[in-house]
């Protein structure tokens, strides 16, 4: 297969350019399910236990997770040394800051306002995914991102109503939002890295320092149920849950990952209110209400142009059949199915539907 650098035509041969963000959506859909459903259950599971504890055992499951979930290097790009710092990072701001303050939080607020309050991550790794990346921002998604802004500021005006504690546990919610933002921002960098070796390196940094302070703060450790439920949905809703989030952003970039994935907090919602939570007041049905008409905005957008790639060289999992993969390879047996190796991209000019992905972080 072969491409003339100056073709500016869409390529008929590859019909699924014409809906690149399906299989990204789809798998941060995934990715917001299993830890929007995590969200009541740590609430409850970790009632007793202390926060850094809690954190402690989440990423405990999802080290576990990640460490089953490793590919060999054929099939996925390994972790290099100097990815170290950044994985530090992401540890400090995903795996310790974020679950810290979340679990504080769902202490002192409903199940409900907690999870509603959690759509405002996506308004964090936007405007640090458009910062920091680049990545395209037009008036829709700057509106989608507004929406949940106020959203979420009818959602704090409403707890500060209902009294002081239930306000200190939402704005603890809302300091994981911009934490679990920062994280999200970080790990776009390493999103065509294995996933697995990826959870596995930020897990086990969040486990020792979320251990270490809980021992230094005198937290006792919760009954071996409580301890069990913990890390089970560790494994899920933060271990499983970030490597669909990790490939997800390898599919269409942080900014719209972030969008797809601010439906957790519904489903959040959803589950508390089914366990019980009668907490639903009027004004945090107008701020879940506001969020939810952001990120439906938001999945709407639809983005093509002519668009030039220049020279790259780079590793990570990829096929033949995506239009941008065109190299030969000695075995024959490699032109078919997901694979990872150094490889160069030639420069070309073309049309197509298409999100800032690896291949697409062109300015605008």
């Amino acid at each position: 297969m072969s491409h003339d650098p100056h073709d500016t035509h869409p390529d008929h041969a590859h019909p699924e350019w014409a809906r690149p963000a399906l299989e990204g959506g789809l798998l941060a859909l995934l990715a917001a399910v299993l830890f929007g459903i995590s969200t009541p259950l740590v609430q409850r599971a970790g009632e007793h236990a202390g926060a850094f504890t809690t954190a402690a055992l989440l990423y405990g499951g999802a080290a576990l997770m990640g460490a089953w979930l490793r590919r060999p290097p054929a099939q996925e790009a390994a972790l290099r040394r100097a990815d170290f710092q950044r994985l530090v990072w992401m540890a400090i701001f995903g795996a310790v800051i974020g679950p810290v303050a979340l679990a504080w939080g769902l202490q002192h607020t409903s199940g409900t306002s907690a999870s509603l309050m959690l759509a405002l991550e996506a308004l964090f790794t936007a405007v640090l995914a458009r910062a920091l990346y680049r990545e395209t921002m037009d008036r829709r998604v700057a509106s989608a991102m507004g929406l949940l802004l106020l959203g979420g500021i009818v959602l704090v005006l409403d707890r500060g109503l209902n009294g002081g504690t239930q306000l200190l546990g939402l704005l603890a919610v809302l300091a994981a939002t911009a934490a679990w933002g920062i994280d999200n921002t970080l790990s776009r960098a390493l999103a065509e890295r294995d996933p697995g070796q990826v959870v596995l390196g930020k897990s086990l940094l969040g486990v020792g320092a979320t251990a270490l302070i809980a021992v230094v703060a005198g937290e006792s450790l919760p009954g071996w149920k409580s301890a069990a439920a913990l890390m089970v949905i560790g494994a899920g809703g933060y271990g499983l849950s970030l490597r669909l989030y990790l490939l997800a952003q390898r599919a269409f970039g942080a900014a719209r990952t972030g969008s797809v994935f601010a439906f957790a907090p519904f489903i959040g919602a959803l589950l508390a209110m089914t366990l019980g939570d009668r907490s639903l007041s009027w004004g945090m049905a107008a701020g879940g209400g506001l969020m939810l008409a952001g990120v439906a905005l938001h999945l709407t957008e639809s983005h093509a142009h002519p668009h030039d790639h220049a020279l790259l060289d780079h590793e990570h999992a990829h096929s033949h059949d995506d239009g941008h993969h065109d190299h030969a390879h000695d075995d024959a047996s490699m032109l078919y199915g997901a694979h990872s190796h150094p490889h160069r991209h030639a420069p070309m000019r073309h049309v197509h539907p298409h999100v800032p992905d690896a291949h697409h972080a062109h300015p605008h």
